[in-house]
């Protein structure tokens, strides 16, 4: 079931019809509703989900503290409900949200899954959440024999002549109705407009959330 920020969130989360374990609690998962990511998982019972839907702010059951937590009380770093899911036996939540200031674990990181063979990485969002993290750290971090980073310096002008030429050649490939071509050079355009976009540093974020308004 599914709730959205366009919606009563009482009207669609059956708080009552939770199965909850024998404990009270059920596992609410807390993903990026922007890119996907997970940031962490936490508990609730039906306290705690009540007041996420009264709030529209996550709160959670602290089963070492026996104690109900806002998140973000005192980080600052609170999440702003904007979909919640439960799942087909209602004995699990997917909590979207917006993560204030872009930090949900108590370390600092993004996300609270940040550790891969005992290195610290970035939690994986969507493929072009990926791309342009990568393309990003090109730009901060330059590479020797990097097209990316040639493509940054050479400046604005070389980044939007390449992205004219993606977008004709994305043309061409639709009129010669071939779907690996099509699939190739819209790949290659989403690849150059990222590349623009982190050259005039504006954040893939923020053509997300135009996309979300115009989808409402």
């Amino acid at each position: 079931m599914f709730y959205s920020s366009t919606h009563s969130l009482h009207d669609a989360i059956p708080v009552d019809q939770i199965r909850y374990d024998e404990r009270g609690l059920v596992p609410a998962i807390v993903q990026d509703y922007l890119d996907g990511t997970v940031l962490m998982m936490a508990w609730m019972n039906k306290e705690s989900l009540q007041k996420t839907l009264d709030s529209g702010e996550t709160w959670f059951w602290s089963r070492s503290r026996k104690e109900l937590w806002h998140k973000g009380e005192t980080s600052g770093h609170i999440q702003k409900i904007q979909s919640i899911r439960y799942d087909c036996d209602s004995d699990a939540l997917l909590v979207g949200v917006e993560q204030v200031g872009n930090i949900a674990c108590h370390t600092g990181e993004r996300s609270c899954f940040h550790q891969v063979e005992g290195k610290i990485e970035p939690a994986p969002g969507d493929t072009l959440s990926q791309l342009f993290a990568t393309i990003c750290d090109r730009r901060e971090n330059p590479q020797e024999n990097s097209y990316t980073c040639q493509l940054f310096a050479s400046g604005d002008n070389k980044i939007l002549k390449k992205l004219g030429e993606e977008t004709v050649e994305v043309v061409m490939a639709f009129k010669d109705d071939q779907p690996d071509a099509i699939a190739g050079e819209v790949a290659d355009l989403l690849y150059h407009t990222l590349v623009a976009l982190a050259h005039h540093d504006i954040d893939l974020k923020a053509v997300y959330r135009k996309l979300q308004e115009r989808r409402r």
